[in-house]
């Protein structure tokens, strides 16, 4: 199986660094020199990882061939590709890899059915699951522990506990001090 692990930032350096931006919770086991990766486009690769250091936060790579920054700059925006056993499991026991999760079914704590996952967005906050409605909608699901109580890949079934108008948007409730102190103002504006 395949699985997209970073996707290649602007160059950094004259040399052929490049920038990454990491799209697995294994930088480590995945971006290390040696690895090597397939691409998308396919044309661009395959690429080995020749050095990798992390500069500010951000993780750097080298890839054999790639002497200079013209090189690197030709490599932006490529996504990197590892292939991965499908019985492979993260390290950690609450972690799961996006092929895992894509395809259970999205049910509510008494078994209402949700939809299916579609989608895995990762931003820099939070993962989002995008949950496919029967009624072919789409809604948005948090990947957090407070939302997402329950993943069961045995039952292929995500359980979730969602807020007020995170499903139904009829169901939302509005939290505004703005409501308040207005009709604070007009409440002592009578009095006066």
């Amino acid at each position: 199986m395949e699985l997209v692990v970073a996707r290649i930032g602007r160059a950094h350096g004259i040399k052929g660094e490049v920038t990454v931006e990491v799209r697995t919770d294994e930088p480590e086991l995945r971006l290390s020199p040696g690895a090597v990766l397939k691409t998308e486009p396919a044309t661009a690769g395959p690429l080995t990882i020749e050095t990798g250091r992390v500069h500010s936060g951000r993780l750097m790579l080298r890839f054999a061939g790639v002497k200079d920054r013209t090189g690197a700059e030709s490599l932006r925006n490529i996504l990197l590709i590892a292939e991965v056993d499908p019985d492979e499991l993260p390290e950690e026991e609450d972690e799961y890899y996006d092929h895992q999760l894509m395809d259970l079914d999205v049910v509510l704590a008494d078994g209402t059915e949700i939809g299916r996952i579609t989608e895995i967005s990762h931003l820099p906050s939070q993962d989002l699951f995008i949950v496919e409605r029967p009624d072919g909608s789409e809604v948005m699901i948090p990947f957090v522990e407070e939302i997402v109580t329950e993943i069961d890949l045995e039952e292929q079934r995500c359980v979730i506990n969602p807020p007020p108008g995170l499903i139904d948007e009829r169901d939302a409730v509005v939290v505004s001090t703005r409501d308040a102190d207005a009709a604070d103002a007009t409440d002592s504006g009578d009095d006066a």
